[in-house]
């Protein structure tokens, strides 16, 4: 939309509305962002979530499209597999793909944040901070914000907002509230607590740097990604209640003696874990199901605040700026007829939110639990064969979902038959070795031979 300069207000500048202000500043649009903290570039701010994320190719293509793909490299650590540390610290790295360039990336948060914020202004966008959206009035079109300072409460009247203020969203409130849109949000009975694992005087990673770290339990798990500057940050996720659960581990002693028995090798690694068990808050984690995204032209609801999902796959934050290059893509196809931008966003995202929350949730079975089962590295070899046996036609579903830019509900489709077919082809077997692979390519073609391929 050359030469256009209408209006948009975003609420929320964390990464997903930072970016989507590239986006809008890029065509044209004259874009203010209200954001409730203050400026994280020049104050503390509270985590509150993980300080580092896992991104995949749909994150980065969406950054290319601005860009930044270039630029957040230099915040970036590879992980080429998830490595699984047993009971007696025994290490197996499981590969995430198939080639050296399928990995996934550490990346900090504060900082991804920091320069899509930079981004952002350079581009055009105003990111006003400390400006808390509390209601939103549909009938009268009026966006009432809370300014601290001064602290006062003053109504505004804008052109279409885009509410990308997380899974705790005040303008998806405002919905539920004004509207009566019944938002569903599915809380895990499990949490999560973050921890440190320290550099080595040296500086250096103290276990191996370029891979996500898991320690699976079955029931619960920990896991650590790597940081730029040695560390890593680990996370704990278990059951809020019963034995083992956060509920008992209240003491220092119950604590110590839980991390001893599951995760010894760990335990030598964290030398504050009593004071930041007890000092850092623990996190929630749910995923949220909202009937309606949008309100004629006036709003739009992306990211979290439309579809927040828990965090096992690694997509929340891909998921999000995905969002943000289809909505870019419908914007290219209808300027700035909001009511038709944003039916067709919430039309073609709808069924891969679903999709990729569905996905997420099956994933944390696979992490915790799975991952231990000798089936499930069969299933992963044959997996990585089929794929090279049948390019394009059989691609394991944690590929397509992380490494290609098939719809996620695609995705989850093709996944369902190839599973089929892994299931039927290691029934019987133990081994690579007893596969019988011409069955497994009469399978592919009865099951996937009318799919598309897969670039």
């Amino acid at each position: 939309m050359p030469g256009s300069k209408s209006e948009i207000t975003l609420i929320g500048a964390g990464l997903a509305g930072s970016l989507l202000a590239n986006f809008l500043a890029r065509r044209g649009f004259r874009v203010t962002v209200y954001e409730r903290n203050p400026d994280m570039r020049r104050h503390a701010i509270a985590a509150g979530r993980s300080i580092n994320l896992a991104l995949a190719h749909r994150g980065l293509r969406a950054l290319r499209a601005v860009g930044l793909d270039e630029p957040v490299r230099k915040l970036l650590i590879p992980m080429r597999g998830r490595m699984l540390h047993d009971e007696r610290g025994q290490l197996a790295l499981a590969p995430y793909g198939r080639t050296p360039a399928e990995v996934i990336h550490s990346v900090s948060r504060p900082g991804l944040n920091h320069l899509l914020m930079d981004a952002a202004e350079a581009a055009g966008a105003k990111i006003l901070f400390e400006r808390r959206c509390e209601d939103l009035d549909f009938d009268a079109g009026t966006l009432l914000l809370h300014d601290a300072p001064p602290d006062r409460r003053h109504p505004l009247k804008p052109g279409p907002v885009i509410a990308t203020d997380g899974a705790g969203s005040a303008v998806r409130q405002a919905m539920t509230r004004r509207l009566g849109v019944q938002v569903v949000e599915n809380l895990l009975p499990h949490g999560y607590k973050e921890l440190t694992i320290p550099a080595g005087p040296d500086g250096r990673h103290l276990m191996e740097r370029e891979a996500l770290h898991i320690w699976p339990r079955g029931g619960y798990m920990l896991i650590a990604l790597p940081n730029l500057d040695g560390s890593f940050t680990a996370t704990l996720f278990l059951a809020n209640e019963g034995d083992p659960g956060f509920s008992t581990l209240r003491e220092p002693a119950a604590l110590h003696a839980f991390f001893q028995q599951n995760f010894a090798d760990a335990l030598a690694l964290l030398p504050n874990l009593e004071a930041e068990f007890y000092r850092r808050p623990t996190g929630l984690m749910g995923t949220v199901h909202c009937p309606r995204w949008h309100v004629q032209d006036k709003l739009l609801l992306l990211g979290d605040a439309a579809h927040a999902i828990v965090p096992f796959h690694g997509q929340g934050m891909n998921c999000a700026f995905e969002d943000c290059l289809i909505l870019d893509q419908c914007i290219g196809k209808h300027g700035d007829d909001w009511e038709r931008v944003f039916a067709e966003f919430e039309h073609l995202r709808r069924p891969d939110a679903e999709a990729i929350a569905e996905m997420a949730l099956e994933n944390y079975v696979e992490m915790r639990a799975a991952v231990r089962d000798p089936k499930f590295h069969l299933q992963k070899q044959l997996g990585f064969l089929l794929e090279e046996r049948h390019r394009g036609v059989f691609v394991p579903r944690y590929s397509m979902v992380m490494f290609h830019h098939l719809p996620y509900s695609e995705a989850q489709r093709r996944g369902a038959l190839q599973q089929d077919i892994l299931d039927d082809l290691t029934r019987d077997a133990h081994k690579l070795e007893q596969i019988d692979l011409e069955r497994a390519d009469t399978l592919i073609a009865q099951k996937l031979g009318d799919c598309p391929s897969v670039t």
